[in-house]
């Protein structure tokens, strides 16, 4: 059953990309009827091998802001125990509730891009932004401003993977199109690093303190790598705007069905 479920949130991986890993926890909650503190460290697996070939990806191409990847990361990586702590102190239905919302509003911004034109820009920075690019490096300055707004946004990001068990690419996106004027495929590749590297230290977390179930996460993540490759071989062939719907649309219905569940009681 692990595996199988792997294989489908691996699938929906390689067709939608790194937000297709929201839906893990909710197939081992419906499937194995499990909590979503106990589903969130195995999700993780699949957030952090997607995070991480789209991050190696961007690094091959130079588009990594790494400095700025890394200090968002270490951020995250030292607020992840108290999401965790959080997780398995907190009831199940308020945590069900609250990913619930997050796929409301993965859904809701998925459906936007399909409206935008995809050579218009999707990210449209204020003039003056924090993290401003030095002429004579190339790189960031590292103002107070800048750094309290990467460091808030990894804090988050961390948070809310130990919390829920999610990458938390939907918070450094926005959070890089606000502080910095990088073009959107570097502020995609910059958020994949970030997502690998805070989704790889949460579950090194949740393993050392015991809440890793690996005879369950090592076939999940075996059936999501194979998924993975056969859902980027399909995706080309299909039209993009229609997988960024379906998925939208799916997460509207999954979301649901984790509110039925959790109102219901079953």
């Amino acid at each position: 059953m692990s595996a199988a479920l792997g294989l489908i949130v691996g699938l929906i991986l390689g067709l939608t990309g790194a937000g297709g890993s929201l839906l893990a926890v909710p197939l081992l909650i419906f499937a194995l009827n499990w909590s979503v503190a106990r589903a969130a460290p195995v999700a993780l697996i699949a957030v952090a091998s997607s995070a991480t070939l789209g991050a190696a990806i961007g690094l091959r191409q130079r588009i990594v802001r790494y400095r700025a990847a890394m200090a968002m990361a270490a951020a995250g990586a030292v607020v992840t125990p108290l999401g965790l702590l959080l997780a398995h102190r907190l009831p199940a239905a308020p945590l069900q509730l609250l990913f619930a919302g997050v796929l409301f509003i993965v859904a809701w911004r998925m459906y936007r891009q399909t409206l935008v034109d995809p050579a218009v820009p999707a990210c449209f920075p204020p003039k003056v932004v924090p993290c401003a690019i030095d002429p004579a490096t190339g790189r960031f300055a590292w103002t107070a401003p800048c750094t309290r707004a990467l460091v808030a946004a990894g804090s988050l990001t961390g948070f809310l993977s130990g919390l829920l068990g999610v990458g938390g690419g939907f918070v450094v996106v926005p959070a890089l199109c606000r502080a910095t004027a990088l073009p959107m495929n570097a502020i995609i590749a910059t958020s994949l690093a970030v997502v690998a590297l805070v989704s790889t230290s949460a579950v090194v977390i949740a393993a050392a303190a015991g809440h890793l179930e690996v005879a369950v996460a090592m076939p999940f993540a075996v059936g999501a790598l194979v998924g993975m490759a056969v859902g980027r071989l399909a995706a080309p062939r299909l039209a993009g705007s229609k997988l960024q719907l379906c998925f939208a649309a799916l997460c509207v219905l999954v979301a649901i069905g984790l509110i039925a569940k959790t109102l219901g009681g079953s």
